[in-house]
């Protein structure tokens, strides 16, 4: 198993920006006592508010698939329909 690397691009609603950020934070203690989670950290863009980034690492791909089919990801999901403009996910593998 290698471990996996996500990057995660949330942009947001202004209007829902606060709302929005509620919801992630929920999300950051229940994730970090995930089986295989190494770090979940969750960043927001200096120039653009609307921007967050949720930097990821994970002891495997499969851990981390097992994470992404949880309860609090798809309570997320429902609750934020419609408050977020883009969604990027990028899965990836160290190098250096």
């Amino acid at each position: 198993m290698s471990q996996l690397t996500i990057v995660a691009k949330i942009l947001v609603k202004e209007e829902k920006r606060d709302f929005v950020l509620a919801e992630l934070l929920k999300l950051i203690p229940i994730t970090r006592a995930e089986k295989g989670c190494i770090n979940y950290d969750l960043h927001q863009d200096n120039e653009n508010p609307n921007l967050f980034l949720f930097l990821e690492n994970w002891e495997s791909r499969e851990l981390w698939q097992e994470h992404m089919g949880n309860a609090h990801l798809a309570e997320y999901m429902k609750a934020t329909d419609g408050a977020v403009e883009e969604f990027i996910l990028h899965e990836m593998t160290i190098i250096g």
